[in-house]
């Protein structure tokens, strides 16, 4: 049987896919040290006319709940779950709210170096936790570099258009799916299950992910 194949579809402003990062983690655990899924990421921007500069938080969360305050509320469920996790939001320490490409364009080339999960990991902490700007090039540069990526690569990744299209075409790929929320993720190339989901539900769902694949290989079989 081939590994299992985990694609993180997410978008590395949202906290439930930081939450979910948390929870696939554990449900790895629980898989035991036999077991070595290939996971891999990928892109899907929340807000793809975000303006390159991003936007000042509390006038981009204000517009999108309606107030200030409720936005406010909703922040105070998720850092509620976080803890739970071992996550401590810092809404407050949050300024900008950034256009993400950059961020996925890093992600995308970290594929290279079999460092995307380090990667994403160091962006959630500078933006939830520190409160940096991930938009900024400095400092997905920095973040890169703290993940031992080529910081001379990276640089000159930013300074062109270099991953832009593949970048764009993972979010197509992935709203041509019907995908409209993140986390998902999808098992084997198939099998999808959405949101923050604990780690038994992940369980659950890579089990049946095998008995699918398994399934699979018999009828490949019988047919030869």
């Amino acid at each position: 049987m081939n590994p299992l194949r985990i694609t993180v579809i997410s978008d590395v402003i949202c906290p439930w896919c930081y939450i979910g990062k948390r929870r696939l983690e554990a449900s790895l655990r629980k898989l035991g040290e036999g077991s070595a899924p290939e996971i891999l990421w990928s892109a899907f921007q929340l807000n793809p006319d975000m303006p390159e500069q991003g936007m000042e938080r509390k006038a981009y969360r204000s517009a999108k709940f309606g107030s200030w305050e409720e936005s406010q509320a909703k922040d105070a469920e998720v850092a509620r779950v976080g803890r739970s996790e071992d996550i401590q939001f810092n809404f407050a320490g949050i300024e900008r709210t950034p256009n993400t490409l950059a961020a996925h364009r890093v992600i995308w080339f970290a594929r290279r170096f079999a460092k995307q999960n380090e990667v994403v990991e160091e962006l959630f902490r500078r933006y939830f936790i520190d409160g940096h700007d991930i938009g900024n090039r400095e400092v997905l540069i920095e973040a890169a570099s703290e993940c031992k990526l080529p910081s001379k690569l990276t640089r000159e990744l930013l300074r062109g258009e270099e991953g832009s299209a593949e970048v764009a075409r993972e979010s197509e790929v992935a709203r041509h799916l019907g995908i409209c929320a993140v986390p998902t993720f999808i098992l084997n190339g198939s099998l999808a299950i959405s949101g923050a989901q604990t780690p038994d539900a992940l369980l659950a769902a890579f089990s049946r992910a095998d008995v699918d694949a398994a399934a699979e290989a018999e009828d490949r079989g019988a047919r030869i």
